[in-house]
């Protein structure tokens, strides 16, 4: 059977200054996609149907899982009558690891820490990316917000999905994601970035969402050392950015953004080329 698309066509009617006509609006899909490992499932997340290859991929290694993608020995995907299942298969030192560790998760699509089974798995220590990055123009990180938009029909015809894309400069966006979900979207540019070989320490990640703590951490597992979003940080996002040694530049538009932790990556000069 061939999986769910990715949108759903419906009719409706459109109310407004006292009028009512027919619409026709395309909504995004979410469907239930079960992390299966091994032949157990290790999680279940609601996403959007495509780019199934990459989310695995990236939620693997933003979750843990696997440190590697060359950790994982195959991927398939399967229909399912209730959903879609993402069957994984491990290099045996990995599924072992795995088959030692409790966790078990239920991640509805605006939420990323659903289901972890303690606070030391909230709080785990990330990556020190002090130092890893590049400098980036001040006009470079204005602009990555708007040269995302590029990169999302999903959201053309929605409006109702996250993107995240990856920003090298001098290059633009050069690969990005989309989902309902924000954390999604990331796993799956991560993924997407780990099988195409694209090193995370060149550019920066540029969302459409805000910076939450599990954004931050997929951010640092992942290697990059620089975060634009188009929305505000959390507190506690910040404080782990900022251990983290990673720059969070927010409220990114065309005219300008806040800097909120590490300007050593930040060039005060404006440039109109990306």
């Amino acid at each position: 059977m061939p999986l769910p698309p990715p949108v759903h066509p419906v009719d409706a009617t459109h109310h407004r200054s006292g009028s009512v006509t027919p619409v026709h609006r395309v909504l995004a899909q979410e469907t239930p996609v079960a992390m299966v490992y091994g032949g157990t499932t290790q999680a279940v997340m609601m996403v959007s149907p495509v780019d199934l290859h990459d989310f695995a991929v990236g939620f693997s290694l933003t979750e843990g899982i696997v440190t590697d993608a060359a950790q994982i020995a195959s991927v398939q995907i399967m229909d399912h009558p209730r959903g879609v299942e993402a069957q994984m298969w491990l290099t045996e030192d990995r599924a072992e690891a795995l088959a030692a560790r409790r966790r078990f998760m239920a991640g509805p699509v605006g939420c990323g820490l659903c289901g972890i089974d303690s606070l030391d798995q909230a709080t785990r220590s990330l990556p020190d990316l002090k130092g890893v990055g590049p400098v980036m123009d001040a006009g470079h990180v204005a602009q990555a917000t708007d040269m995302l938009r590029d990169w999302q029909p999903l959201h053309d015809q929605t409006r109702a999905v996250h993107a995240a894309g990856f920003l090298i400069p001098g290059q633009g966006i050069v690969l990005a994601r989309e989902d309902v979900g924000r954390h999604n979207a990331l796993d799956k540019l991560i993924g997407a970035m780990a099988r195409q070989g694209v090193n995370t320490g060149q550019g920066a990640f540029v969302l459409t969402s805000r910076v939450s703590v599990e954004m931050v951490q997929k951010c640092a597992i992942a290697g990059a050392g620089i975060l634009i979003a188009v929305s505000a940080p959390t507190a506690h996002a910040l404080q782990l950015a900022e251990g983290a040694g990673i720059t969070v530049a927010a409220f990114a538009r065309s005219d300008g953004f806040d800097l909120f932790s590490h300007p050593e990556r930040l060039n005060a000069t404006l440039s109109d080329k990306a």
